[in-house]
């Protein structure tokens, strides 16, 4: 095994030292720094051993260049990975200079990467090293040239419809009336305002900058509150969207970070209950589920002393045999016989101001048909690297899943993966050597999906897979349906907080 190899002076210090395998920075500084005073004078070697390691060396003008490798290692191979590592330096450097080096070290290093991985030699020449660290592409200047001519039409496009919405805008003035597709916004001035704002804010999709907003016009001032008649703006941008597409794919996401802020808080009524349910989920890559165990929970907090004395009305529509458990104060011959959750001893009260867990239910199974979202990687090998298909698809299609996200490992120490075709996006972790496939939503108009890339390793490296989401909408079919006084039965306004998370979603 190739341990390091390294450009160093004649009295061992390192100009440029690249590690194949874990070392530090004072062990390798250590080795090249004993490798002068192992050399004998007046004999001609290639190599010298000491206890450890061997050094297989060329003296190159003032210069060594050296490999550190075990003293196993193959002499022959290293020799032949030698003199290509001594060939690679001057195609990067003009004079076996120490300046010269260090100035290109980058380049340098690239280059021996391409030479050895891990340890040990790849199949490669000078003209391949030189073609993979240039990382010409034609494909890549192909794809960029359409891109620009996409852009290009699509910024036409789009100053042509905001010209045809102004024009229609003062027509709309000239006759009296309101502007088409923005009714509501008060007068036509402040009709035509906003019209001007998101034209200029489209226009000027490509500068950092925000675009200006517009002297305030006159009329009813309530007009130009944030997210008044949003869904008005965000259809025309949408609609801009699709036919610009992907240049605005910004002020999609712009749009979209802005609906998250703009989202209202839950109203929270005097009696409030946070429905939650934690899935812990093992599967095997084959198929197959090894363990699915989801735990749930209804938590009851009440804010106000008159509704302390309550019945909650659940309705339980499930059919995969979920144990329910209810709070040892709460009446368990009532929840069985009426579905009602109320206290054993009626005139006492619940706790004002606190979370109680009312009633909780557990599912344990290794039943597939049960899995909510199954997960298929499957990993080929095609040569040095391997081509990896993964796809979802929701099973159950009640459920609306959103933020997914799954995180497939990758092999250290290979560079960045290449991407086939993606359903939604996807980012590169390089230090924790991961890829995340993120979808925001998954539900049963978007059910399934796939993703394929390409990657030097073994297909075991891409396992486990996995998986992460939130939802509003919970697994098991148990709900709150009502809320009653103890006395006079007459209901209560109540508001509701669903979550469905996951605890654990692993594919080993």
């Amino acid at each position: 095994v190739l341990l390091a190899a390294a450009v160093c002076t004649k009295a061992g210090k390192a100009i440029v030292s690249r590690q194949f395998v874990e070392m530090t920075r004072t062990r390798i500084e250590g080795l090249l720094a004993a490798f002068p005073k192992l050399m004998n004078t007046g004999k001609q070697h290639t190599f010298v051993e000491t206890e450890s390691v061997r050094y297989v060396y060329q003296p190159m003008e003032k210069l060594y260049m050296v490999l550190i490798t075990t003293k196993n290692s193959n002499i022959l191979e290293d020799l032949e990975t030698l003199r290509l590592f001594s060939r690679v330096i001057p195609e990067y450097c003009r004079a076996l200079e120490e300046n010269e080096i260090s100035e290109h070290c980058f380049d340098l290093i690239f280059a021996f990467d391409e030479i050895v991985a891990l340890g040990y030699r790849e199949n490669v020449n000078l003209a391949q090293i030189r073609t993979f660290t240039e990382m010409d592409s034609h494909e890549e200047k192909v794809f960029r040239a359409v891109r620009e001519t996409q852009e290009r039409e699509a910024k036409a496009e789009m100053r042509r419809k905001a010209k045809e919405l102004q024009q229609a805008r003062r027509d709309a003035e000239r006759h009296g009336k309101k502007a088409p597709g923005f009714g509501g916004f008060g007068s036509s001035a402040v009709s035509g305002g906003v019209t001007t704002m998101i034209t200029e804010t489209i226009i000027e999709t490509e500068k950092p900058k925000v675009a200006p907003a517009p002297a305030r016009p006159s009329g009813p001032s309530k007009a130009l509150k944030l997210g008044a008649k949003g869904k008005e703006v965000d259809n025309f941008v949408d609609k801009l969207k699709s036919e610009g597409e992907n240049i605005m794919t910004s002020v999609g996401k712009r749009s979209a970070e802005a609906a998250k802020v703009l989202t209202p808080p839950i109203n929270v009524e005097s009696v409030h209950m946070k429905i939650e349910e934690k899935i812990s989920l093992t599967c095997g890559r084959d198929g197959g589920l090894q363990n699915m165990e989801l735990h749930g929970m209804i938590m009851l907090h009440i804010s106000d002393e008159k509704f302390a004395r309550i019945r909650l009305h659940v309705e339980n529509e499930d059919k995969r045999g979920v144990q329910l458990q209810t709070h040892p104060n709460v009446d368990k011959k009532l929840f069985t016989t009426e579905s009602q959750i109320g206290l054993k001893n009626p005139e006492k009260s619940f706790p004002i101001n606190s979370d109680v867990g009312v009633l909780k239910w557990r599912l344990q199974t290794t039943e597939e048909s049960f899995i909510p979202l199954t997960i298929n990687c499957w990993p080929s090998e095609s040569g040095n690297s391997c081509d990896v298909n993964i796809e979802y698809e929701l099973q159950e299609e009640s459920l609306e899943l959103n933020d997914v996200i799954i995180t497939i490992p990758l092999p250290s120490g290979v560079g960045a993966p290449v991407i086939g075709e993606i359903d939604g996006e996807y980012r590169h972790d390089s230090r924790r050597n991961l890829l995340e496939w993120c979808l925001p939503v998954i539900d049963a108009k978007n059910k399934s999906g796939s993703l394929e890339f390409s990657i030097a390793g073994q297909p075991n490296d891409f396992f486990p897979v996995q998986v992460s989401f939130i939802s509003k909408k919970n697994y098991c079919n148990i709900q709150v349906t009502k809320v009653t006084q103890v006395d006079g039965n007459s209901p209560v306004r109540f508001s509701t907080e669903t979550t469905f998370l996951v605890d654990k979603y692993e594919i080993l």
